[in-house]
């Protein structure tokens, strides 16, 4: 399998010594810059994954008819609220 490259970036000299100040032990600035996008790629995967959980976990919470409003979970949260804070 052939390699590609990724885009170089330009970045301010001190913010350059300032990464290659905080490089483990034998670890170059290319791999550095590898292992921060791989990480960033796989960030953005588990974000994307989240949402498409969290909607498709709302179509089903609708559709099987045990979805309650939020609305109507704030308004009986503020209710308790509002007991709590007239018992003291």
């Amino acid at each position: 399998m052939k390699t590609a490259t990724i885009p170089s970036v330009r970045v301010a000299p001190a913010f350059r010594a300032e990464i290659e100040a905080l490089l483990g032990s034998g670890e170059t600035l290319s791999e550095f810059v590898e292992n921060s996008v791989v990480e960033a790629v796989q960030r953005r995967r588990n974000q994307a994954e989240f949402i498409a959980r969290g909607i498709a976990s709302l179509v089903d919470a609708q559709q099987s008819d045990s979805y309650v409003d939020a609305d109507v979970v704030i308004g009986k949260l503020e209710r308790k609220l509002a007991a709590a804070k007239a018992q003291r």
